[in-house]
């Protein structure tokens, strides 16, 4: 027990490459401080909260999932799939309750990570991944837009709605001067975004396009909204109010952004575990980090906190191989809150929204799309579906339904790979011959196909002696099995003897326990091999031909 709890919390292990890699660590850490800056307070101003809330989740959850979570590279912060989830939370309990679902949230996933539930993750399909992918992008995309049409309508003025329909109804408000200046803050931003990897992929297009924005808006005096006044320090640690009616109206928003943060920063993590070596990960001990990172940032009134994979990977690609880099980068950006925060308050909104646009460009790679519309269409059309129900309703129900789409066909092409096949008697044919059946059953016997295979069994006519063969079957459940006693009962009360042969050892003690061998007429009537089986059947039919 005491081992258990030991491999969930930091140990001098997690530093042991530190010697090594620390100039490469610091100087990635500095690197994605400065690629988070404008995504932090882009997701804050986003969700309906502050600049100052993105940057806040930023610096303490960063701090606090890299040293405790699970992962040597994880980057973690505000991300843009928690935006869209803090919208309508927002738009329904007020600002005030994102500290309290943080707060929540945060329990429940340190509480998942403590119950080892970190494996769970593996069970969501590739094509239902990417198709939230998708939704999340074009949700993000979508928020953008009312911050680009008029200057008294900011993302979060719409989020009481879809975040499409929200982005149609806010040009009833459409101020065509103002959206010449935005829509070319924009172009400015993604224009740099493109072209200053070109250059040197070193170098933050994010952030320079939201400098030359800034400061051509300060000298021609361009008519666009600001973040404002942000704090130069840090506030101070409170705990939210939370008192039980609060718990009954945010239980279910809480549980929500905790499947939201478990899903993202587990697929974030284990993607970063492949893009170097870094060593494996641990699901577990992630989820016990991020957790910590979340309750954190709701003490300090910040935002729930996830990995962010595109974070985490600008860091690894630039050399960071322990959890220093993601220290230094928090840390990079808590300096940017104590010495610059004046400066930062007169950034455009416009040109964090375009940041934000590109960013959920960049979500969306085309070849992946195609590539899983080309595949099967069990994979196309749960791709599809995790898509556009994120769209239209809920993330984490959209995951749950693209999860069912997936299961549902994996367990038809499990259904469909059972096959029972009658195969003829080996070496000279005999008198009798005629009335033995030999059945081969093969692939999966589960639930899904027991009633077809009983009934394909049940048709044969005209024989004797039946041999089931069972060494080529390679999964069985309890239905499955039930369902091989039931056909040797019906079977044997017509008056045809059944013989199986080749029973794998891994499947015996089931066999066993359901009353598969039980049903047999004799316990001599369990075979090893094909030839005994065959040898006792014509020995049936023999003593059948005499009698009659």
């Amino acid at each position: 027990m005491t081992g258990s709890i030991r491999s969930l919390l930091p140990s001098r292990r997690d530093y042991a490459h530190v010697g090594r890699t620390w100039r490469a660590d610091l100087l990635a850490g500095l690197t994605v401080g400065i690629v988070a800056l404008p995504l932090a307070l882009g997701f804050g101003v986003s969700s309906g909260l502050s600049a100052e809330a993105g940057l806040i989740t930023a610096v303490v959850a960063g701090v606090l999932a890299a040293v405790f979570g699970g992962s040597h590279v994880q980057v973690s912060g505000p991300t843009g799939a928690m935006v869209v989830v803090l919208v309508p939370i927002v738009a329904t309990h007020g600002p005030g309750a994102v500290a309290v679902v943080a707060l929540l949230a945060g329990v429940l996933v340190l509480a998942a990570g403590a119950l080892r539930l970190g494996r769970a993750v593996s069970y969501i399909p590739w094509p239902v991944i990417e198709g939230f992918t998708l939704g999340i992008a074009v949700i993000i995309f979508s928020q953008q837009i009312p911050a680009l049409v008029s200057a008294h309508s900011a993302p979060a003025d719409e989020h009481s709605a879809n975040a499409i329909i929200a982005a149609v109804q806010s040009f009833a408000r459409f101020d065509p001067g103002y959206a010449a200046w935005a829509l070319g803050s924009v172009a400015v931003v993604a224009l740099c975004m493109w072209g200053a990897p070109r250059v040197h992929r070193a170098i933050p297009g994010s952030l320079i396009g939201i400098v030359v924005v800034a400061v051509l808006t300060l000298a021609v005096g361009a008519p666009l909204a600001r973040i404002g006044a942000l704090p130069a320090a840090l506030p101070a640690p409170a705990l939210p109010l939370v008192d039980l009616p609060t718990l009954a109206a945010l239980a279910a928003p809480a549980a929500t952004v905790a499947a939201l943060a478990a899903i993202e920063s587990l697929l974030s993590a284990r993607v970063a575990a492949s893009l170097a070596d870094t060593g494996a990960y641990d699901p577990d001990r992630e989820l016990v980090g991020q957790g910590l990172a979340s309750i954190g940032s709701s003490l300090f009134g910040g935002m729930p906190a996830t990995g962010a994979i595109a974070r985490t990977a600008v860091g690894v690609r630039s050399g960071g191989r322990s959890r220093l880099a993601a220290l230094t980068h928090a840390l990079v950006l808590l300096l940017i809150v104590l010495v610059v925060s004046g400066p930062v308050g007169q950034i455009p909104l416009a040109a964090l929204a375009g940041v934000l646009m590109v960013t959920a460009v960049r979500m969306v790679h085309p070849d992946t799309v195609r590539a899983i519309l080309r595949s099967t269409r069990a994979d196309a059309v749960a791709f599809v579906a995790t898509a556009v129900i994120t769209v239209s309703f809920d993330l984490i129900v959209a995951v749950l339904i693209g999860v069912a789409f997936a299961a549902f066909f994996a367990l038809r092409g499990m259904s469909q790979a059972s096959k029972v096949r009658r195969e003829d008697l080996r070496g000279e044919p005999r008198p009798g011959d005629e009335r033995i059946a030999i059945l081969r059953f093969d692939g999966p016997l589960s639930f899904t196909s027991a009633d077809r295979v009983f009934a394909e069994v049940d048709a044969i006519r005209g024989v004797s002696v039946v041999i089931m063969r069972m060494s080529q079957l390679e999964l069985v459940d309890a239905t499955g099995a039930h369902m091989l006693g039931e056909i040797t009962q019906a079977l044997e009360r017509r008056g045809v003897t059944v013989l199986i042969k080749g029973v794998q050892p891994r499947h015996e003690e089931l066999f066993r326990s359901v009353g598969v061998l039980d049903a047999l007429r004799h316990h001599n009537h369990l075979f090893a091999d094909l030839p005994s089986a065959i040898t006792h059947a014509r020995s049936h039919v023999q003593r059948e031909t005499t009698t009659a």
